[in-house]
């Protein structure tokens, strides 16, 4: 039988990871040795955290990340041919979803390789749940252009399908540019359009509010260098 691929979800900050996962991920993990992830140090220090008595040198890990050779990528699942198991770590959250994952899972449908995803944090569900908008139509815009001129065009492209559709706008920023970025959707958007901010999800210092655009203007939040997602709903 052939190995399979296991999507394991990580925390999404600094939390106790069988506060926010389920104790089957722990059991996962324990049986695997073989993991693709987006960063050596972060995976080992995760893999140790969940599992204290699970031996670290005897863990294989492969890369996955804007530097990893195509090529390369392409024999990650070659030990599932032989019935061993893989598991692919997000760097927060889910894998595949906004995440480099997802080639991953291609790879292994195309190979005849099951796929078992496993319960966890995902930020964009988690401020989806939380916003108050729409939960039976919603899409994900991932980032945003950088460009001032395409930016603005695209915001109000997204208020416009929001409206025309009824379906709920999520996207991301990075989070060095989240206050410039809550800064352009106040002067962009309509008065009346509902915008929700939701930072820092499932930690200590969450914060998740949703308000219309004009209540936005007359609020003061630090945002900087926190985790954020905005959504948008006209």
């Amino acid at each position: 039988m052939k190995g399979k691929l296991y999507l394991i979800p990580t925390t999404l900050g600094n939390t106790e990871p069988l506060e926010v996962l389920p104790i089957s991920v722990k059991k996962i993990i324990e049986q695997l040795n073989h993991f693709i992830v987006e960063n050596e140090k972060t995976a080992r220090r995760f893999i140790k955290k969940i599992t204290p008595s699970k031996g670290q040198g005897n863990l294989q890990l492969m890369l996955l990340d804007k530097y990893s050779d195509e090529i390369e990528i392409q024999n990650y699942l070659d030990v599932c041919e032989e019935g061993i198991s893989v598991g692919i770590l997000s760097e927060a959250g889910v894998p595949a979803i906004a995440d480099p994952g997802a080639s991953i899972a291609k790879l292994a449908h195309e190979k005849g390789i099951q796929v078992v995803p496993l319960v966890g944090p995902s930020s964009i569900l988690l401020a989806m749940m939380a916003s108050g908008m729409n939960g039976q139509s919603f899409a994900f815009n991932g980032y945003l252009p950088i460009d001032k001129a395409e930016r603005k065009r695209a915001i109000k492209q997204l208020e416009n399908t929001s409206r025309e559709k009824n379906q709920s706008q999520i996207f991301i920023e990075t989070p060095y540019r989240n206050e410039k970025m809550l800064a352009d959707l106040c002067s962009i958007l309509s008065d009346h359009t509902r915008l929700c901010v939701a930072c820092d999800v499932t930690l200590a210092s969450e914060y998740i509010k949703t308000l219309p655009v004009k209540n936005w203007k007359k609020q003061k939040i630090d945002l900087h260098k926190r985790p954020a997602i905005f959504i948008i709903h006209k």
